[in-house]
């Protein structure tokens, strides 16, 4: 193990003690406010304690063992500790090396999901209303809420563009189970409107942005919004055709526009559009800030760019490929259903490589 990791380790442990100390003093819930701040921060250092804890007590059970070798009654009992601690050493390295990589401050958060046709005309758009439906049936299946919050339909069905939100009860974290969904998505297929039965390849773009707390986190100015309302189109009746309901929100400094008209009342569309609108102004502080750590350390998964071609859906094939990661998968139909498991676990297990190999530089 590197001596910087070990350091690190010794640290925490010390930090635990003197964490108990303070949780166990009289005057300890006379701030509650610091009381369940020191409680989370001791609840999320013991079990990196507790775990190097077993590495250093593997590491005596080897130095035992060594030490027996020099008596021949117990050599073949010493040879067996020694292998079984000699095997499980680098098991524990490893499983601390990754409870000590950073955590994304964001992983617990809900997601705002959006998804945008691109080229491919009214084929993209339906491409669009199919990954929605994925994404949709994902979260169904992970038993979180998905709730629209602006759509444009195409004529054909499908849409143009979709913007949801998608609420992990509990903070389960929607967003690190989807937050490499971020990029280009190409499909391959032979639209339902071709008469010749010849391949198609069109694309869409998501984008997947954590839930900002807009009051706490993302500042924005009233003097920097332009607000206007209209008329909202579209399904749903008289009531959202008569009343100047919808919302665009411009956000002035960043040229951020964003509109939302599903909702049944004015109030109820600019809350919807603020929400959206804080969302992206801070995934954007977010990409700019990826990107600039890009130019150090390339990242296969996560840079942040939605020009990036990071999905194939070839129907004719059946498979599905991430360009991230070099994997192929021959199940899209399960997946085009939600069942995505075992291709987000790949992008999970990918990251978490890149940033063990960093820890290890």
């Amino acid at each position: 193990m590197k001596q910087s990791i070990r350091d690190k380790l010794d640290h925490l442990t010390g930090r635990l003690e003197e964490l108990d100390l303070l949780l166990s003093a009289e005057d300890a819930t006379r701030d509650m406010e610091q009381f369940r701040k020191l409680s989370r921060e001791r609840s999320e250092i013991e079990p990196v304690v507790v775990l190097f804890g077993d590495f250093r007590k593997t590491e005596s059970d080897l130095a035992e063992a060594e030490a027996m070798m020099s008596d021949p009654d117990m050599k073949e009992f010493a040879e067996e500790e020694m292998k079984a601690a000699k095997a499980r050493l680098p098991e524990l390295e490893i499983d601390l090396q990754k409870l000590l990589l950073p955590k994304d401050p964001n992983d617990e958060r809900n997601v705002i999901l959006e998804i945008r046709a691109g080229t491919g005309g009214d084929e993209s758009a339906l491409f669009a209303g199919s990954l929605f439906r994925m994404y949709a049936r994902y979260a169904e299946r992970q038993r979180w809420q998905v709730e629209v919050m602006s759509a444009s339909e195409s004529d054909l069905g499908g849409y143009k563009e979709v913007i949801a939100r998608i609420v992990a009860p509990n903070g389960q974290g929607a967003y690190s189970r989807l937050k490499f969904e971020s990029g280009g998505h190409r499909v391959q297929r032979v639209p339902e409107t071709e008469t010749q039965g010849r391949i198609h390849t069109s694309a869409c773009t998501v984008a997947v942005m954590p839930e900002a707390d807009e009051l706490e986190e993302v500042q924005i100015n009233n003097a920097d919004l332009r607000i206007d309302t209209f008329r909202a189109s579209g399904a749903g009746g008289q009531h959202i055709n008569k009343t100047d309901s919808a919302v665009r929100l411009t956000h002035i400094p960043t040229g951020i526009v964003v509109e939302c008209q599903d909702g049944r009342s004015q109030h109820q569309n600019k809350a919807q559009a603020m929400r959206v609108l804080a969302a992206r102004i801070n995934d954007a502080q977010t990409r700019a800030a990826q990107a600039k750590e890009a130019a150090h350390r390339k990242s296969l998964i996560g840079s942040g760019d939605r020009s990036e071609r990071i999905r194939t859906y070839n129907f004719p094939q059946g498979r599905v490929t991430d360009h991230r990661i070099n994997l192929t998968l021959y199940k899209i139909d399960s997946i085009m259903d939600g069942d995505m498991d075992e291709l987000l676990t790949a992008l999970n297990t990918e990251h978490q490589a890149e940033q063990l190999a960093a820890l290890a530089e």
